[in-house]
């Protein structure tokens, strides 16, 4: 398909999913909240635990929220890691656990308490002359593993296998990030389901969140040359989409997501 018959079919698409395909989803719990702060707050809590089938997710989701009340982000700022460890202790996510989940919201309590907001934590990495988010994210996961972790592990330093650690994978390992692009593309783009929390980064420095889903459709649509899902694809997919959109290269993401994740093999086919 030429470049521009793609693009047109795109914005087709982008149109078509809209809020009304947001559930089932765990942006659902970050919709709902009703301040930015909570959004910030529960929306670091949803994306790292995208992983999963969208049923165990959505769980697993809800259980953090009732421990925290209905005011997230001013929960997530009085925490106690031990009680919060302890009111978790029966969580579990597949290898994940509440001493995970209770680590991941002391860390989170720690940027905002530091730097305002987790934006402004992330944003300390960020290079506004970035091409995208990939030295960002490494600095963003590096920092956030060497804070406090509120002595819910041995040692001083964070163990090399504290499940905390899975919240925070780095462009720098190969990784694609999937979850924490899934979390910058729901603070950062300011249109369709998403919610523009965030200044920073621009929506044309994100970078694609990819997914099973994604990466299939990719593949089939020859947006990418890779065989293998890590930075390299995710970096090669949104460079292409770029070209579709410059400033806003993973506005298609929600809806390809959508396809793979409802079948629907005729929207594929269109695109090939």
């Amino acid at each position: 398909m030429r470049l521009e018959d793609l693009r047109l079919r795109l914005e087709e698409l982008y149109r078509q999913y809209d809020h009304r395909f947001v559930t089932p989803d765990p942006l659902e719990f970050v919709r709902a909240q009703e301040t930015d702060a909570d959004r910030e707050v529960v929306g670091l809590l949803a994306s790292g635990l995208a992983f999963g089938t969208v049923a165990q997710i959505k769980r697993s989701i809800a259980v953090v929220l009732a421990a925290l009340g209905p005011r997230p982000a001013e929960a997530v700022a009085a925490l106690d890691p031990g009680a919060a460890a302890a009111a978790l202790s029966a969580f579990r996510h597949r290898w994940l656990d509440g001493r995970d989940v209770a680590c991941l919201l002391f860390l989170a309590k720690q940027m905002r308490a530091s730097h305002g907001t987790v934006e402004a934590f992330f944003a300390e990495g960020l290079s506004p002359a970035a091409d995208d988010v990939g030295s960002a994210l490494a600095s963003f996961s590096a920092r956030a593993l060497a804070l406090d972790h509120g002595g819910l592990y041995r040692g001083r330093r964070l163990p090399k296998d504290a499940g905390v650690r899975y919240f925070f994978p780095s462009p720098a390992a190969g990784s694609a990030c999937k979850r924490l692009n899934l979390y910058l593309r729901w603070m950062a783009r300011r249109d369709g389901v998403d919610l523009g929390v965030w200044r920073r980064p621009d929506p044309s420095q994100l970078v694609l969140p990819l997914d099973a889903h994604t990466f299939a459709i990719a593949r089939r649509v020859r947006l990418t040359r890779y065989r293998s899902p890590g930075w390299a694809m995710a970096l090669d997919v949104t460079r292409r989409l770029r070209r579709l959109d410059p400033s806003d290269p993973v506005k298609y993401d929600f809806a390809f997501h959508r396809m793979g994740l409802l079948q629907r093999e005729d929207e594929v086919r269109s695109l090939v």
